[in-house]
């Protein structure tokens, strides 16, 4: 097995967990290009470690601060830049299998082109199922590329279906897929109690380390939402066979249920090296670099259903679904720009529900969504009316 890789978002936890993962394995897999937004000082030791012939900054200004860097340091690695340098490296033609750890929207374009590029895509990046559920997935088909969950819950089903082939998941004898959530750092607040949360609280994750906009995602229950649609597309079922279970233990990852009463479950210690190894090797298994769970210490699990009036963001991802057309786009990017809003202190934690429930109600739905033209004219009129919004809390 030797693999050539590009990391899409290499700075982020995501990327991070890759590296390590890699770095265990340095002999089966070869880098060529690492990725980052602004990120110039971690992106460039990654640079000095891993010799990558491409490195991306989102930013230009960005790119230019790490060229100096990689120059003054006579490195050999090319510095390019913007959405047109993260779809170039995403589609090289002796990379075969691309991790897409970009947060949000702005991984969409270029898991898209690795995609149409029939690549091997490691797919950490939800919001390119939530903002482009079946033309994404008719790409993959088209193109011949591959997917593998990297999210911990989805590489959970996919571990758990009877097939390789996920398409296949609803001639396959399931009858429900059961999508773990440990419930965030407030599953058992209070509604007067979660109306003071601090941005500094929600980022604080019991369970996982993670970036800040999916560390706030997972308290409000939007991160779980985003993964509900993400499994209708990637798994192929309705959102009627998919079951969010709250597990505060983060132990059981994901778990199926089938027809003949079975029900198989994936678990692990919370590391999402173990789900990025699992997809970087498959079908063949590596070591990942995290401790054995131990099921002694473990004791007990417990589970319970979500309150979906406490955490209304789980709630709405159901409705927009339901809803079709443009409703999911508009639900993420709402969702972005709230949460951004409020890490940044413009508005209150249950503001951000509030937000996405206006906006939806507000904008048109049946809208022409089946090209990615489209997709983010859809998206970006989105994120002006919450900017809008906001400004009006002001």
């Amino acid at each position: 097995m030797s693999r050539v890789i590009t990391i899409l978002g290499s700075t982020g936890s995501i990327g991070k967990s890759a590296l390590d993962v890699i770095g265990l394995h340095s002999d089966d897999f070869e880098l060529r290009a690492l990725t980052a937004n602004t990120n110039v000082e971690t992106l460039s030791q990654q640079c000095f470690q891993w010799q990558p012939r491409y490195a991306v900054m989102c930013d230009e200004n960005a790119a230019q601060r790490l060229d100096k860097v990689l120059r003054k340091a006579g490195s050999a690695t090319q510095v390019l830049s913007g959405l047109q340098g993260l779809c170039q490296v995403a589609a090289l033609d002796e990379v075969d299998t691309v991790i897409a750890g970009i947060v949000g929207a702005a991984g969409l374009l270029p898991t898209l082109s690795a995609a149409e590029a029939g690549k091997r895509i490691l797919l950490a990046n939800k919001e390119a199922l939530v903002m482009s559920g079946q033309l994404f997935m008719d790409v993959v088909a088209k193109n011949g590329a591959k997917l593998l969950p990297v999210d911990s819950e989805h590489n959970a089903i996919f571990q758990c279906l009877p097939t390789t082939n996920a398409g296949l998941a609803n001639k396959a004898g399931i009858s429900k897929i059961l999508l773990t959530a440990s419930g965030g750092p407030f599953r058992t607040f209070s509604k007067q109690q979660l109306a003071s949360v601090t941005p500094e609280q929600a980022v604080n994750h019991p369970n996982w380390d993670m970036g800040p906009k999916i560390s706030v995602d997972s308290a409000t229950l939007m991160n779980k939402g985003l993964e509900v649609i993400e499994a209708h597309w990637l798994f192929g079922v309705s959102l009627d066979d998919i079951e969010v279970v709250v597990h505060s233990q983060s132990v059981i990852h994901s778990m199926v249920s089938y027809v003949d009463g079975s029900v198989l479950a994936q678990l692990g210690n919370p590391d999402m090296r173990t789900p990025i190894a699992h997809a970087l090797a498959f079908p063949a298994r590596i070591a990942s670099g995290v401790e054995p769970l131990d099921i002694f210490k473990v004791a007990k699990l417990e589970f319970e259903k979500p309150d979906f009036q406490r955490f209304p963001c789980l709630r709405l991802c159901y409705e927009a679904i339901r809803m079709g057309g443009a409703a999911s786009i508009i639900l993420n990017a709402a969702n972005e720009v709230a949460v951004a809003a409020f890490l940044d202190k413009q508005i209150a934690y249950t503001d951000i529900a509030a937000l996405i429930e206006r906006t939806l109600v507000n904008t048109t739905i049946d809208q022409d969504v089946a090209s990615i033209e489209n997709i983010l004219a859809v998206d970006s009129h989105a994120r002006k009316t919450v900017n809008e919004y906001i400004a009006g809390k002001q």
